[in-house]
């Protein structure tokens, strides 16, 4: 099980093959991965902001729940701070296992916390103001299921 939490960017193909290299027995492997999206054209760029320590912690104990509960061989996530602009990675979660249902669902249960219970101030600074964002009514349904 690896947790990230990192300034710096992270390519998605590198990060994957060297999860998938050490993933021995897996039958699956599942990666999702967030983008800065700009909905509209405004947004300059995004602030995240994090509590270190705190929010590894919280990230790690999470994923290992993931682990135990589904079965996974592995795990994997990274996640970014700091000023990210459109089109550029936030996050990305992997996951490995025997077979695919357990690798999915352990990744959406990731991305859910991730969205909603992770440690990060995240605020959209656009070309006319700023703003916090804040989980979703859908968001918080979606991690509600868990």
């Amino acid at each position: 099980m690896r947790v990230r939490v990192e300034r710096a960017t992270f390519d998605i193909g590198v990060e994957t093959a060297a999860f998938v290299a050490a993933v021995g027995g897996a039958g699956a492997v599942v990666t999702f991965t967030g983008i800065v999206r700009d909905d509209d054209g405004r947004l300059e760029r995004m602030e995240i902001e994090h509590y270190p320590g705190m929010t590894e912690r919280t990230i790690a104990s999470f994923t290992e729940r993931a682990v135990k509960r589904w079965s996974l061989i592995d795990a994997m996530v990274i996640h970014r701070y700091g000023p990210l602009k459109p089109g550029q990675p936030i996050m990305m979660v992997a996951t490995a296992s025997r077979h695919r249902a357990n690798a999915f669902v352990a990744a959406e249960f990731l991305m859910d916390y991730l969205k909603t219970r992770a440690p990060f101030w995240k605020k959209e600074i656009g070309f006319s103001g700023e703003n916090w964002v804040k989980p979703t009514l859908d968001d918080e349904g979606a991690v509600g299921r868990w």
